[in-house]
């Protein structure tokens, strides 16, 4: 008996982006008076660079009654293009704040590419400096 197996092997080629981008938050009304520490709010974003691009999504906040102890969830649809190459996908975000001290992760949602940009994977690392806003997006694509 003569057993074959096939592999599908896909080439994930390894790219680097970095650039500026502009951004705009919009406080929503609070879905609950009894919580006040919980926010929501809407992100319009305009990517530059080599993601030339814009963004939308929502944003979920709590604070807490520790100076420089909050929390973030956001997740925002990116649709322009790439290098060059045109589609959108989705960046899921978690940001975290302990007295002070930062720690945020933003990640391309499996599969959400679409067009050019179909099965992108990846991360995003976020700068703010002088009030300025920087990316430098790490990104794999087949």
């Amino acid at each position: 008996m003569f057993l074959a197996t096939l592999f599908w092997v896909t080439t994930m080629t390894a790219n680097s982006a970095s650039g500026a981008f502009d951004v705009k938050l919009a406080a929503q009304t609070p879905d609950h008076k009894s919580a006040p520490l919980l926010a929501r709010m809407l992100i319009d974003k305009q990517f530059h660079g080599p993601l030339e691009a814009i963004s939308v999504g929502q944003m979920l906040t709590a604070g807490t009654d520790v100076k420089g102890s909050a929390v973030y969830v956001a997740i925002e649809q990116v649709t322009g293009t790439l290098d060059g190459r045109a589609g959108s996908f989705i960046l899921h975000h978690t940001g975290i704040m302990t007295r002070g001290e930062p720690k945020l992760s933003v990640s391309v949602v499996p599969d959400s590419g679409t067009g050019e940009l179909k099965g992108i994977t990846g991360s995003m690392n976020i700068k703010v400096e002088g009030g300025k806003h920087s990316y430098v997006f790490e990104y794999k694509l087949p």
